[in-house]
């Protein structure tokens, strides 16, 4: 398993960490991860382009996880390789109190797009997300109900770093193209991808502007 690293320097040492997994899970049936992902990797790839654009003031690293999935059965030992590798290699080199926050995507093309408010993300985060998709109209696509999803972001949480995951684990009737065949192309919307790409960007605006907190171990 690899991990993919992209940083974009800003002109302070803090350090925003923009997250998504890029291997799809192994089935015995056919299965593309069109959404569960490929959305995710295509969001980050081009969310690279736009931050390149111009100077910011956070140090801004993408970074694509592998093995988010488990081999077998998912539990805290099978799946988020790649995430619990990384969270263990920033405490190791002592970058923890650099990094002002996590945001992670996942699964968030779906056409009928509907993010609820994760349960386990730090709720000032959670706040600023939110408060940015309502003010940019997406107030119908950014649920306030609460709903707990084991991702990514946990193995951060767990660290003491400030992480939201922005995720639509609603994929379908019932949930039904989840880790289907069905999760192909044609369920998915470029749409979805822009609405949540302008709530991240709206986000990382307002923690560029507006630092709501002093890192865990950071001198003020």
């Amino acid at each position: 398993m690899v991990n993919l690293l992209s940083k974009i320097p800003g002109t302070g040492s803090s350090i925003a960490i923009i997250a998504g997994h890029y291997d799809t899970k192994r089935m015995g049936s056919i299965f593309a991860g069109a959404n569960d992902g490929g959305s995710s990797a295509a969001f980050l790839l081009e969310l690279a382009h736009v931050l390149a654009r111009k100077k910011h003031a956070l140090t801004y690293w993408l970074v694509f996880f592998d093995g988010e999935e488990a081999l077998q059965h998912w539990s805290n030992t099978d799946g988020r390789y790649g995430s619990r590798h990384f969270a263990q290699e920033l405490s190791a080199q002592g970058t923890l109190s650099q990094v002002r926050a996590l945001i992670l995507v996942d699964m968030i093309a779906d056409a009928h797009l509907d993010v609820h408010r994760e349960a386990h993300s730090t709720p000032w985060l959670s706040d600023i997300v939110f408060a940015q998709a309502r003010r940019l109209g997406y107030g119908r696509y950014f649920l306030n109900s609460p709903r707990a999803v084991e991702d990514d972001h946990i193995p951060f949480l767990e660290l003491g770093i400030p992480a939201v995951d922005i995720i639509d684990l609603d994929y379908g009737p019932f949930n039904l193209y989840w880790h289907t065949r069905y999760d192909t192309v044609g369920e998915c919307s470029p749409a979805s991808l822009a609405i949540v790409a302008r709530v991240v960007l709206a986000t990382l605006a307002v923690l560029e502007t507006n630092p709501p907190y002093q890192p865990s171990g950071a001198s003020s």
